[in-house]
């Protein structure tokens, strides 16, 4: 990314190979990544202690599911800019999240290139927002 300014991200993903692998990506694309959250309880609360730029946001989470944690961090943040992380077949669910306000969705069998033109898009989105 060629801005001045790195954005920073928090990833709120169960799966320690999937959140490996937004980590690798993001890395390659100069984020910083200013926390990672197991579950939606830790999610929460680190999203109100960090105030990151973006969150990526695992729907299927332990503690509390990824529909509760964008509501609760919406419900304080209302410009929060998150996107959601899904299964392919939690279309529902991914179609509820964007209704409720997250910003995009990725699912976890997206190319890489695509993942990174989304995080590029949603970055140009949250820069024109500040």
């Amino acid at each position: 990314m060629t801005t001045a300014r790195k954005p920073r991200i928090l990833l709120a993903e169960d799966e320690i190979l999937c959140r490996d692998l937004l980590k690798a990506i993001l890395r390659s694309m100069n984020c910083e990544i200013v926390g990672e959250a197991s579950n939606g309880v830790q999610a929460v609360e680190m999203y109100g202690q960090l105030k990151p730029d973006m969150m990526f946001l695992d729907i299927n989470m332990p503690f509390k599911t990824g529909d509760e944690v964008l509501q609760e961090i919406l419900a304080a943040s209302p410009d929060a800019f998150v996107i959601v992380v899904s299964s392919v077949t939690d279309t529902e669910t991914v179609s509820r999240c964007i209704e409720m306000g997250a910003a995009n969705y990725i699912r976890k069998d997206t190319p890489v290139a695509e993942i990174k033109n989304i995080i590029k898009e949603s970055w140009s989105a949250v820069k024109k927002k500040a």
